[in-house]
């Protein structure tokens, strides 16, 4: 049985993170989720935190994408300036997302973390694949309703603390 809803990893920001905890467990690469993990929703663009963010990952060796619910417009505009591989509308947790994107970056399932800030979509997709998951508090909790709900739901899942 797989690891359900429950990340390998909570931490309080993606921008926290510590690269060597992803290194030690041999991740070669990241499948960055956007909203609420690396901008708020009234965000549309990267700040500097993000691109900076983004350059220390692959200075350290770790390649990046994007997988997002989010639509074609929205992943479009913010990775402008990026220049990443990005799934729009991948349906998270539907595999086929996280599956395009390994496909990109040529990395495999144990190679592979993903990082979001939800459990029933980031967290369940990357559970499902065996990928390392990593999940982030989010960073405005202004949402919209349907998220909100998801919020108190995923209350009674985590076990874990963000360190």
């Amino acid at each position: 049985m797989g690891k359900g809803l429950q990340p390998d990893l909570c931490v309080k920001s993606i921008f926290t993170l510590d690269i060597n905890w992803l290194k030690n467990r041999g991740i070669k690469g990241v499948l960055l989720d956007i909203d609420n993990t690396l901008i708020t929703h009234k965000q549309k663009i990267p700040d500097e935190k993000v691109i900076e963010l983004i350059k220390f990952f692959q200075d350290n060796g770790i390649k990046t994408a994007i997988v997002s619910n989010a639509t074609k417009r929205r992943v479009d505009v913010f990775n402008e300036k990026l220049g990443l591989y990005a799934r729009y509308r991948a349906f998270k947790p539907s595999a086929k997302g996280f599956r395009k994107a390994m496909s990109k970056l040529d990395i495999i399932p144990s190679e592979t973390a993903v990082i979001g800030d939800q459990l029933f979509t980031d967290i369940r997709g990357g559970n499902r694949l065996g990928l390392t998951t990593i999940l982030v508090e989010p960073l405005d909790e202004n949402e919209p309703i349907s998220v909100r709900i998801k919020r108190i739901l995923e209350k009674i899942f985590v076990k874990k603390k963000p360190v």
